[in-house]
């Protein structure tokens, strides 16, 4: 018997913003954001498409979030 996934996400890799202008709290590194399409399916068909910026360190890949105003 198996289990069958009824959603899915997938992510695609739009482009990259380049450095931006802050440092990592961790290392002190250059952090890099990504700019990510996210589809969200139902059972094959699309049912959601967001656009996502996600931030990561370039020396210790973690991923950041960017602070709350």
């Amino acid at each position: 018997m198996s289990v069958l996934s009824v959603f899915d996400l997938r992510e695609k890799v739009v482009g990259n913003k380049g450095v931006a202008a802050a440092a990592c709290p961790y290392c002190g590194g250059p952090v890099m954001g990504w700019d990510f399409e996210a589809h969200l399916l139902f059972c094959f068909i699309p049912i959601s498409h967001k656009t996502k910026r996600k931030f990561y360190c370039t020396i210790c890949s973690a991923r950041l979030f960017p602070a709350a105003s």
